[in-house]
């Protein structure tokens, strides 16, 4: 087995999300997103604060000496760009929020209209297969490649202002995700690793809630994301040999 813990920078393709709800039924199209990583500091390193990060945790059991079943979180952060101009279509009945909208187009750099982020954050819970090939085998040091596939749920904690109603932050199953990933490890005196990984997928999430207090509004989008990520684990035997 292995036990993994690291970080990870991410980016998203521009996408489309769709806003229903009482009074509006309305899509902004190519939105802009980027990552949060947290500035670099005692957070990293201090355990009652781990979740403040971008971060990865993974457990592996090797049902094969070269084959492994993954379990994984990562928690990355996803932040709709403020300062743009998206296409707009559909319908708002608020005469407010409706006089946003000029020849199709809104400025959300105005943060009375929208913002929206999965900051606490866009939590991909995955199930994954990894393949492993030593490509350097010395006495204390080993560099092994593996590559794999993983499908999983999304559980974002989306922090969303929609129309200067009250902010909606609560985790939530919104959708699923997949992923092909793809690693480098340096294993240390047959124990510690060394793990740097990348990793490209797609993310559908069709019920992102956008108000608070179980209302019917929500909003759907898609896209493609892509991630590096680095950190540290530890390999152990579950049983003995002789």
């Amino acid at each position: 087995m292995f036990v993994f813990f690291g970080w990870n920078r991410g980016a998203f393709s521009r996408s489309d999300i769709h806003f229903t709800g009482n009074g509006y039924d309305f899509q902004l199209n190519n939105v802009q997103a980027r990552d949060k990583p947290t500035k670099f500091g005692i957070v990293y390193f201090d355990p009652s604060w781990f979740t403040v990060t971008q971060y990865n945790f993974r457990v592996g059991y090797f049902i094969k000496d070269n084959l492994a079943l993954v379990l994984g979180i990562d928690h990355m952060k996803y932040v709709m760009k403020q300062n743009q101009t998206v296409d707009f279509s559909g319908t708002i009945s608020d005469p407010k929020y409706a006089g946003m909208v000029h020849n199709g187009q809104v400025d959300l750099a105005d943060t009375q209209f929208l913002t929206f982020e999965h900051t606490d954050g866009l939590n991909y819970e995955n199930l994954g297969l990894e393949k492993y090939k030593n490509l350097i085998h010395k006495k204390n040091i080993d560099l092994v490649w593996s590559y794999g596939a993983g499908i999983g749920v999304m559980f974002p904690k989306s922090n969303i202002k929609l129309f200067g109603n009250e902010r909606s932050d609560r985790f939530h199953v919104a959708g699923m995700g997949t992923d092909i990933r793809s690693s480098l490890n340096l294993v240390f005196w047959k124990n510690w690793m060394l793990r740097v990984e990348g990793k490209a997928g797609y993310i559908n999430m069709w019920d992102i809630k956008t108000t608070l207090n179980n209302k019917p509004d929500k909003a759907r989008q898609d896209f493609v994301f892509g991630q590096v990520l680095g950190g540290i684990g530890y390999t152990f035997n579950t049983k003995k040999y002789n």
